[in-house]
């Protein structure tokens, strides 16, 4: 590069700077006058991201300096390229993650670049999935489904950043996936993605199902859409990122209802993350605060989950009945481990509270008045290994251009463990990774529960390496896979 050449982009460079810096002023004396009553708020989808599209010549580190805690300079972003997938649906599998190695159990946040081909992940069970997702919109409402109002003076509401999710939700999966999902765009219109008319409606080819993105609530549009489960985090007047909407239907052992508008510390620290202040809260504070638009990260984690078998004559019209005949393996709610999803003490911590089978059973944990668990007592009964999942969650997190606001996507994957034994080395790799849980991370995973299949995986490794299918000091590991 000739001196030439490099003094005018850097001359141009130092111009865009200035630039930035007095459009971020400007913004920020025309916000103050109602910062009071509308904190945090998102800038609306028109003028102000115009105005706020010059402001991408600066890198992103620049305007997080520029600007207040709970404000956010929209900026131009154009989502790059993705491959589309021309795969039959019906025979994409699942992906295998195995999130687990050899060893001790180390807390961290676990991030990844993620790749733009991979935000959302489609396969042959979204069918299976659209239909627990549909049910449970249904059964559950708002309950499921729901996006906050602003909480004035500490953080704005979910709904601009909702309405930018579904939009760019609709984008990505038209494009990703065109032989699942048909867009019809607005005309003379340039505000979708490489200048493109904005999404109208998009219909599910094989399902004919289509939802009106301006017309119907987009959280439940985004679920009804994909196999995941979402939550928007909007950054507060105090720099702390507030859960102000979520789609979760499938969650699991938790519920929406006990966290939204929480923000993130609290999130955890009232869900009992073990480790979480004292190894995860200053640097994830750090990193929402920073994440950039043009970044996107992954993660994975897993757990287990006991899973009672259905009633022989179960009743499919109504209560838990209902659900067990579209949810047969509980991936929505654990009632095995976890009982009634609508019990007004539930907590993270709860405990079993059934008989995982008649010949199976687990004895109550006890709870105190106060709502803390006590001493855990389980039977001697062997627990049967074709009743026990792996859990795994596959989730990214992106920052949305126009808003500011951060998508969390969690996508939920069951595989029983009788599978994984037979997969080569991943008996033995999961063996040595729950043992090499602490004590905190154990009874947050509810080890108590299935302890018992550690004995059962031996075996399965045992096996493997006397069969010579794995030798006895391999250590095979591509995580998270």
């Amino acid at each position: 590069m000739s001196v030439a050449v490099f003094l005018s982009e850097h001359g141009r460079a130092l111009a865009a700077s200035a630039l930035v810096a007095v459009l971020a002023l400007l913004i920020r004396r025309l916000r103050s006058a109602n910062r009071a009553t509308h904190a945090g708020s998102n800038l609306n989808r028109s003028t102000d991201f115009k105005l706020g599209a010059v402001a991408a010549a600066s890198a992103s580190g620049a305007r997080d300096a520029q600007r207040e805690p709970g404000e956010w300079i929209p900026v131009q972003f154009d989502y790059p390229r993705v491959e589309p997938e021309t795969a039959d649906i019906s025979t994409v599998k699942p992906i295998p993650y195995r999130p687990f190695r050899w060893g001790e159990y180390h807390v961290t946040m676990g991030i990844r670049s993620m790749p733009s081909n991979e935000w959302i992940e489609i396969d042959q069970q979204f069918f299976d999935y659209h239909k627990i997702v549909g049910y449970r919109i249904k059964t559950r409402g708002d309950r499921a489904v729901k996006i906050n109002d602003a909480q004035p003076g500490i953080v704005g509401s979910g709904h601009a950043a909702a309405q930018e999710f579904v939009h760019e939700l609709a984008e990505y999966l038209s494009q990703r996936y065109p032989a699942l999902y048909q867009a019809v765009r607005k005309e003379k219109d340039t505000s979708g993605w490489y200048g493109q008319g904005e999404i109208k409606t998009i219909t599910i080819i094989p399902l004919q199902e289509t939802y009106d993105l301006d017309e119907q609530d987009p959280l439940i549009v985004a679920s009804l859409l994909t196999q995941e489960d979402y939550t928007i985090m909007i950054e507060g007047t105090d720099g702390r990122y507030y859960l102000q909407a979520g789609a979760i239907c499938i969650p699991g052992f938790w519920r929406l209802e006990d966290k939204l508008g929480m923000p993130l510390d609290e999130i955890h620290l009232t869900g009992n993350v073990p480790h979480y202040q004292s190894k995860l809260h200053l640097s994830m504070g750090r990193f929402f605060r920073r994440l950039p638009v043009d970044k996107p990260v992954v993660r994975n984690n897993y757990s287990f989950q006991v899973v009672r078998p259905p009633a022989p004559a179960a009743d499919t019209d109504t209560g838990a009945d209902a659900l067990a005949a579209v949810d047969p393996t509980e991936l929505a709610w654990s009632r095995t481990m976890h009982g009634s999803e609508d019990g007004a003490a539930f907590e993270r911590s709860a405990v079993i509270r059934g008989t995982l089978a008649p010949s199976n059973q687990l004895a109550h944990a006890h709870a105190s008045p106060e709502g803390k668990d006590e001493k855990r007592e389980r039977t001697k009964v062997p627990l049967d290994p074709q009743t026990v999942y792996l859990r795994t969650e596959r989730q990214t997190l992106r920052r949305l251009p126009r808003t500011g606001g951060i998508v969390f996507t969690i996508r939920v994957y069951q595989t029983p463990v009788v599978q994984l034994a037979q997969e080569p080395g991943v008996p033995g790799r999961l063996a040595s990774s729950v043992r090499g849980w602490s004590e905190e991370v154990a009874q947050y995973k509810d080890l108590f529960a299935y302890e018992d299949i550690l004995e059962y995986l031996d075996k399965c490794h045992a096996e493997q390496v006397q069969t010579g299918f794995v030798k006895p000091d391999e250590r095979i590991s591509a995580y998270p896979m």
